[in-house]
């Protein structure tokens, strides 16, 4: 993205609101206030202009300069704080476009100029996405966790340190010759190499529950036609958004319906029975249903109290071994109103009825929720980005440690452990990464 225009964008919710702010970054920041109201305000200040373009009153609200380079993307930026009216922020933005080398934002752009100014890496700037993005207390800690620096510190640290062993050991192969160079690496050496190892182990070994708190659990829901699985979404999410009806195969598609559980954004997936069907739709839908059970956090496998149910949960253990599933399973008997003498050994809920719901749900959140509080974690990692960066920077790691006796070998998986790292920063190669991560973003961010 060329950051040679000045950008606009309504940074606010969206339009009617109490108020809207609109913001501006680039060089025509100053030009912009000067014709709007005629001058441009102390710097982060804020004072009340009334707004004319073209002897035209469009509004009277609360203006900011922040300039460059200490403002949010390292600009000179300026906030109009206005009326939410679609009328009026309407005037301010043809107003402020009619000037050249002024544009709309895109996606994520101040974000994006904020990253390329300097004013953020490509860490920080995911963790202001996490933030907006956050539904639950867990995931808001965590994404200002990611924002404020935290892992950002911590990787610049550890490439502090594998600059330090890359010393030593270049040392070794260019003035091994001296007098005053030693021979052979201290102690030491070995003992940070180690203690790296064992750091990037340890972080590796949170990486599911960082993503589950990011994402979400996911519970899916699965069983032959029929089992009541829509009908139990429903229930657990005090909603009518999954379709029920006594017609076998009426769910087709993945549906995910969310809740918010102690904080731990759960989120239920509703998808087709398993059964051989001749429907096209069906049969996509079953191949859905498959690609959901792998990436499941837990499963509830239903099977109606009036059937084979020794037989379904047989399938049911093929079918998911077939698959490779790894996650846990809880087997659920439903339609229980329908028997007078439940079995005892079976987890028997009825949707009708209301028997079995608070217990799952309190198995869920006491057996399967019990993620660790995150302010106790120094470092807390939740996207597939950073498992890679690091997992890569391990395996160098550990390929350096048995490459010793080749100093030259070790010494390279030393540099590319360390450039693994400059990657998960932004440091380098960042445009093959930069388009994905910004298009997440909210326009006027």
């Amino acid at each position: 993205m060329p950051n040679n225009d000045t950008i606009i964008a309504l940074s606010s919710g969206s339009l009617p609101a109490g108020v809207a702010i609109v913001r501006i970054s680039g060089a025509k920041a100053k030009f912009i206030a000067q014709k709007l109201i005629d001058s441009v305000p102390k710097a982060r200040k804020l004072v009340l202009r009334e707004i004319y373009f073209a002897d035209k009153f469009i509004d009277k609200g609360l203006i900011a300069f922040f300039p460059a380079p200490n403002s949010f993307t390292g600009e000179d930026c300026l906030e109009f704080h206005l009326h939410g009216s679609k009328a009026v922020i309407k005037a301010l933005m043809d107003a402020v476009l009619s000037f050249t080398n002024v544009r709309l934002a895109k996606a994520g752009e101040f974000t994006l100029r904020a990253f390329e100014n300097g004013k953020l890496d490509l860490i920080e700037a995911e963790g202001l996405a996490d933030l907006l993005a956050a539904e639950t207390e867990t995931q808001r800690v965590q994404a200002l966790g990611r924002m404020s620096g935290i892992i950002s510190k911590k990787i610049l640290s550890w490439r502090e340190e594998l600059l330090f062993l890359r010393g030593q050991i270049e040392a070794l192969l260019d003035f091994s010759d001296e007098g005053d160079i030693i021979d052979e690496l201290a102690d030491s050496f070995y003992i940070s190499l180690d203690k790296l190892i064992s750091e990037f182990t340890h972080i590796l070994s949170g990486f599911t529950e960082g993503r589950i708190i990011r994402e979400g659990f996911r519970i899916v829901l699965a069983g032959s036609v029929n089992a009541g699985k829509s009908s139990l979404i429903n229930r657990l999410t005090k909603s009518d958004l999954a379709i029920v009806s006594s017609e076998e195969g009426t769910t087709r598609d993945v549906r995910e319906v969310e809740m918010d559980i102690n904080s731990q954004l759960v989120k239920f997936i509703d998808m087709a029975g398993f059964r051989k069907s001749k429907s096209e739709a069906e049969n996509e839908g079953i191949r859905r249903a498959e690609q959901q059970l792998k990436r499941a956090d837990l499963i509830l496998w239903l099977s109606a109290i009036n059937i084979d149910r020794v037989k379904d949960r047989e399938k049911a253990k093929k079918l998911l071994t077939s698959l490779e599933v790894k996650a846990p399973i809880i087997y659920l008997t439903t339609k229980a109103d329908l028997v007078k003498n439940l079995p005892e050994d079976e987890f028997a809920i009825s949707v009708k009825s209301g028997l079995g719901i608070e217990k799952l749900l309190k198995l869920i959140s006491e057996k399967y929720l019990t993620l660790p509080n995150i302010s106790d974690r120094e470092i807390f990692i939740s996207h597939q980005r950073d498992r890679d960066a690091i997992k890569i920077a391990l395996t160098e790691l550990k390929r350096a440690r048995s490459n010793l006796e080749e100093l030259e070998l070790a010494a390279h998986s030393l540099k590319l452990a360390s450039d693994s790292l400059s990657r998960l920063l932004g440091e380098l190669d960042p445009e093959q990464i930069l388009g994905n991560i910004f298009a997440n973003f909210c326009v006027g961010k």
